[in-house]
């Protein structure tokens, strides 16, 4: 049994930096590394490892509501990113002030250029301030938004900012990674061009990804090679990850179902949190929000001190997004709402999934209540004894 499925051992709750693979997923991934064949050999082997894609194939674009010929593997969301971004060929990129690094930084590297669309005080799009852009640009422009923030849980009007920018005549792409098996997903009904995709978001394999593709949209790869993925990404296509990716995506609608009871134990947690300290902050909480995720404060009480703090308890959670190299830095997700850094630097985000249970939720609260009550008497302890 994993350490995330335990009663008594360490308690997981860093599902939006990447989801622990479900069994299932292990045991899929394992089979299909056994396999002889290369997928673009025409013999037997090969067309067995080929099947295994294209089943896969289609069980991810069940998930997503697009056409399995849509669907364009690469090693991860990250890349997905940078092949949309850069395949584009659109002279200006209108981005969300609250975009993942792998959209902002690629952004700024490649964009002849760069609009950076300002949020309100939940996380939302500044919907004056895009079609102020899109009248600059239009035709010209490449909008990126994400469906679902990494760090607050904001889920953006996607279908809506699509539709104002098909109307100036910009292409639009959305990093949807952190959507799938949280939320409904419909490329087909956001109305979008592309969207990019992560398996290990929600319990697959770890170094997987796709692109979605409107079909007739004609984008430049970012990889070239033997013309794999109708020559959008060449390289001979990762099977194994590409086989868990599929059963992840199978098993994500049961995920799905259990919607409603993640956000219950969300709304839970904070509420508690807030029992205990009412100065406590929740970001975005009036806006619509994924129903696993939650950015909070513990007043006073840096990100790094909570997180190791939490750590040494046997809770995992993480303070902004996880893509930084194992540092702690100053959210510019939470500084796009409007946060202090002294306010923003106190933030954790909590992240729950498919292995979470309500047990654990108490347990990270007794956690996070003894690190607090131990921290602020001590500083307590401090001011007296400088006092005295």
């Amino acid at each position: 049994m994993s350490a995330a499925m335990s009663d008594s051992g360490p308690i997981y709750l860093d599902y939006n930096a990447t989801a622990p693979a479900k069994p299932e997923v292990v045991e899929a991934v394992a089979d299909a590394l056994a396999l002889a064949g290369n997928p673009s050999s025409v013999h037997g082997f090969g067309r067995d490892v080929r099947k295994r894609i294209e089943d896969a194939r289609e069980e991810i674009a069940a998930l997503l509501g697009c056409a399995p010929p849509e669907l364009v593997f690469t090693a991860g969301g990250t890349e997905a990113n940078n092949t949309a971004l850069r395949g584009a060929g659109r002279r200006a990129l209108i981005v969300s002030a609250v975009e993942h690094p792998a959209v902002l930084r690629t952004a700024e590297a490649c964009a002849d250029e760069l609009v950076v669309l300002p949020v309100d005080g939940d996380g939302l799009l500044d919907m004056a301030a895009l079609d102020a852009a899109l009248a600059a640009h239009g035709p010209d422009a490449l909008v990126s938004v994400m469906l679902a923030n990494n760090e607050t849980g904001v889920i953006q009007p996607v279908a809506e900012i699509a539709a104002r920018a098909r109307a100036a005549g910009a292409l639009v792409h959305c990093d949807a990674v952190q959507a799938p098996g949280r939320i409904r997903v419909s490329f087909a009904g956001l109305g979008i061009d592309m969207m990019s995709v992560a398996a290990h978001k929600f319990a697959g394999p770890k170094g997987i990804g796709a692109l979605v593709v409107r079909a007739g949209l004609e984008i430049a790869p970012l990889v070239t090679g033997g013309g794999q993925e109708r020559g959008l990404r060449g390289g001979t296509e990762n099977a194994a990850g590409i086989v868990g990716f599929g059963r992840a995506a199978a098993l994500a609608h049961d995920d799905l179902a259990r919607a409603g009871e993640i956000a219950a134990m969300r709304d839970r947690l904070e509420a508690r949190l807030r029992e205990t300290e009412p100065a406590v902050v929740v970001f975005s909480e009036g806006a619509a929000r994924l129903p696993n995720t939650s950015c909070v404060t513990m007043p006073g009480v840096q990100s790094e001190t909570q997180v190791m703090g939490l750590d040494l308890a046997g809770v995992a959670v993480s303070a902004g997004s996880a893509c930084s190299s194992g540092r702690v830095e100053a959210s510019h997700v939470l500084r796009a709402l409007g946060a202090s850094d002294a306010v923003g630097g106190c933030a954790i985000r909590v992240s729950t999934g498919w292995a979470t249970t309500g047990d654990e939720i108490e347990r990270f609260l007794g956690a996070w209540r003894a690190l607090y009550a131990g921290l602020t008497n001590r500083w307590k302890a401090g001011v007296s004894a400088a006092a005295g």
